[in-house]
């Protein structure tokens, strides 16, 4: 029973998180402060590739962080670490999902010069009118890495 508790402690510690966040998607919490400096940062990191990028930047960083993170608790054989990584990506993701689907009404406070990056990026690639189901795709995502997250201590089972 302290084996089983040992192995899944963290993923029942992470599941309460995890629902809260799906279920109340869009409300701004403490995680998402960490996600705006991150994304915030991207842009300006990205500035040097063109506008386009430069756009795309704030999510790529938000997404690339949480990665980077995964393969340095990979490469330190942190599987808690790694847990932690799914669950942020999946935050971010659901993050994500939030601000592309509001590309058309735009009503999320902005920061900075106020260009709301979704809007112009799916209106570059001419799918403005898509924005919902583009987010529905970055929550869907987000969801696949929250379950990632939970059944992870599953994997070292099969060792």
């Amino acid at each position: 029973m302290l084996s089983l508790l040992k192995r899944w402690g963290f993923s029942i510690l992470l599941l309460p998180a995890c629902f809260y966040f799906v279920l109340h998607r869009g409300e701004y919490t403490l995680l998402d402060n960490f996600h705006l400096i991150v994304h915030e940062a991207g842009h300006l990191f990205f500035s040097f590739f063109g506008t386009f990028i430069q756009f795309l930047g704030g999510t790529l960083m938000q997404l690339i962080i949480p990665v980077l993170l995964l393969i340095i608790f990979f490469k330190s054989a942190m599987p808690k670490g790694m847990q932690i990584s799914f669950f942020l990506l999946g935050h971010s993701l659901i993050n994500v999902s939030v601000y592309a689907a509001d590309a058309r009404t735009q009503v999320l406070p902005l920061l900075g010069n106020g260009k709301h990056d979704w809007a112009y990026l799916l209106n570059e690639m001419n799918l403005l009118n898509f924005d919902e189901q583009v987010g529905f795709v970055f929550f869907s995502l987000a969801i696949l890495f929250f379950v990632i997250a939970l059944i992870f201590p599953a994997h070292s089972m099969a060792e």
